[in-house]
């Protein structure tokens, strides 16, 4: 066997690669190429005990291990990229390995041993071992049990703070935040910087049980809170509450609330804080320290596992973050308003006293009956008891009665025809109030839903040729016994149609007569 570990050293030493060879006894070629592979592997001292030739020349030349044994070697790098795939499995590589093994007739290694073999490999050659967690499938969040606290600067007094943490359990990769509180502003808002910190987004998130993200969680349904379930919606991500007292179904992050309570939150004992945002500047350098530390057993750093093997899987994030928002019940009043912080927001009349769910955010109120939204405001704010009336909420004769204004019952009136408009003239020039002329207008205005526009012309001409003061009242007689009387004479016509149909007329012909002429 080579002597590897003697090769490194001398090159470390810094011994030219003829001398190398000359002190281990190997040509030039077989010094060059372990030096080259260890340069490729980023293997360098210093060696410990347990890092023999052996484990060396299994670190650098794995698959001359493999080809000793006879059967087809497996590409070990290819099945680590494939595993970062949505759905690949260890089970397809290696039937994809067993019909790759078919056409060159070579004798494969049973699925024991591919899998054996490849958790060897992983384990020495990579930071994170696809073979437990995918990468970019699970982000797993909770609120570490250590506290820490800022300084009061009026009072001095020690003001408790929480910390959040986020971790990707592939690459151990975390995030930390501190926080005064611990409700549903707060959760959402430390997610949606864990996200911005990672710079994508999971397939799943893992919390634990707290009543700020989770309403419900049994073994026959899950209830998530409202605001939750949007948010991760909003970043394409499924949420799978761990279940109640079991931590080992969010073990990442569990473990590294603990180192960061050691590493974070214990080594800042000592500091004074009198601000959250100075204390978050001391914590992210913490952090910053944490993910850079080298792991122990094997090569690299939390970073340097994300950079490389995870941060490609995530899901890039949306445009904008989540913008926090709301949710409440609220029950349509009789004037098809909803009341919302003491202001009112119209809903469409149809769902006047129907219970509906409201979303509330910095901008936006909207209304859900049944999971479909139904209305949609912009959000009041100032004083109370204002009111956001869309005219589509109405009803029709509402509609009218709002629609009133001098302007629109002349543009109304002048498609009736010119007689109408001098009536609507002379009620808007004539009336003690514009308020009192608008009234009549009205009542003139739903007449139409019994007469044609043909039939309130004629009227308002018949009596504009009768009087030089027209009012409602006399347009109103009119139109109903022109009504009766276009009644009668209609009847009297249908009569007198029968009656010449169904009659027998014969001329002198018939009789045998002549006309005197002839």
């Amino acid at each position: 066997m080579l002597r590897y570990s003697a090769i490194l050293k001398l090159k470390e030493q810094g011994l030219s690669l003829r001398s190398i060879a000359a002190s281990t006894g190997n040509s030039r070629q077989k010094v060059t190429e372990v030096i080259d592979r260890a340069t490729e592997k980023g293997l360098m001292g210093p060696f410990d005990d347990d890092m023999t030739d052996k484990w060396i020349e299994e670190f650098l030349f794995p698959e001359r291990t493999l080809e000793s044994s006879g059967r087809h070697p497996i590409d070990f790098d290819y099945v680590h990229r494939e595993l970062a795939k949505p759905n690949v499995t260890l089970s397809l590589l290696h039937h994809e390995y067993e019909l790759e093994c078919r056409t060159n007739k070579r004798i494969p290694y049973s699925y024991r041993s591919f899998v054996r073999h490849y958790s060897a490999y992983a384990n020495k050659h990579k930071a994170t071992l696809r073979i437990r967690r995918k990468p970019g499938e699970v982000m797993e969040v909770d609120w570490a049990g250590s506290t820490t606290f800022i300084i009061d600067r009026d009072t001095g007094e020690k003001v408790k703070v929480y910390i959040f943490v986020a971790t990707l359990p592939c690459s151990q990769l975390s995030y930390a935040e501190a926080s005064l509180s611990m409700d549903l502003s707060a959760w959402i808002t430390c997610h949606n910087h864990a996200y911005s910190y990672f710079g994508g987004s999971t397939q799943i998130l893992i919390p634990d049980n707290l009543k700020t993200g989770v309403t419900r969680n049994t073994s026959r349904e899950l209830i998530l809170n409202p605001t939750y379930r949007e948010m991760a919606e909003h970043y394409g991500t499924v949420v799978m509450p761990a279940r109640v007292s079991a931590p080992k179904d969010k073990p990442s992050v569990e473990g590294s609330v603990g180192v960061i309570s050691t590493w974070i939150i214990a080594a800042l004992r000592n500091s004074h804080c009198f601000s959250l945002e100075e204390l978050n500047r001391e914590v992210h350098e913490k952090l910053e320290e944490f993910n850079r530390r080298p792991f122990t057993p094997k090569s690299g750093s939390r970073l340097s596992a994300f950079e490389e093997e995870e941060k490609f899987a995530l899901a890039p994030l949306p445009k904008h973050s989540y913008k926090q928002s709301s949710w409440r019940d609220a029950k349509v009043r009789p004037d098809y308003h909803i009341s919302v912080e003491s202001m009112f927001y119209s809903v469409p009349y149809e769902y006047i006293n129907c219970q509906v769910a409201v979303r509330l955010t910095e901008q936006l109120v909207e209304v859900y009956f049944n999971e479909m939204r139904i209305a949609s405001h912009k959000r009041l704010i100032g004083r109370f008891g204002q009111l956001s009336t869309n005219r589509d909420h109405m009803p029709d004769n509402h509609k009218l009665y709002i629609d009133q204004t001098p302007e629109n019952a002349k543009d109304w009136a002048d498609e009736i025809g010119p007689n109408t408009l001098k009536v609507i003239d002379f009620l808007l020039g004539t009336a003690q109030t514009e308020r009192l002329a608008l009234q009549s207008i009205f009542t003139l205005k739903k007449l139409e839903r019994r007469y044609s526009k043909y039939e309130i012309e004629r009227a308002c001409k018949m009596v504009v040729s009768m009087t030089n003061r027209p009012t409602v009242k006399s347009i109103q007689s009119i139109l109903s016994n022109n009504k009766k009387s276009d009644a009668e004479q209609e009847l009297k016509r249908k009569t007198e149609t029968a009656n010449n149909h169904y009659g027998f007329m014969r001329g002198a012909a018939y009789y045998g007569g002549a006309d005197k002429d002839e």
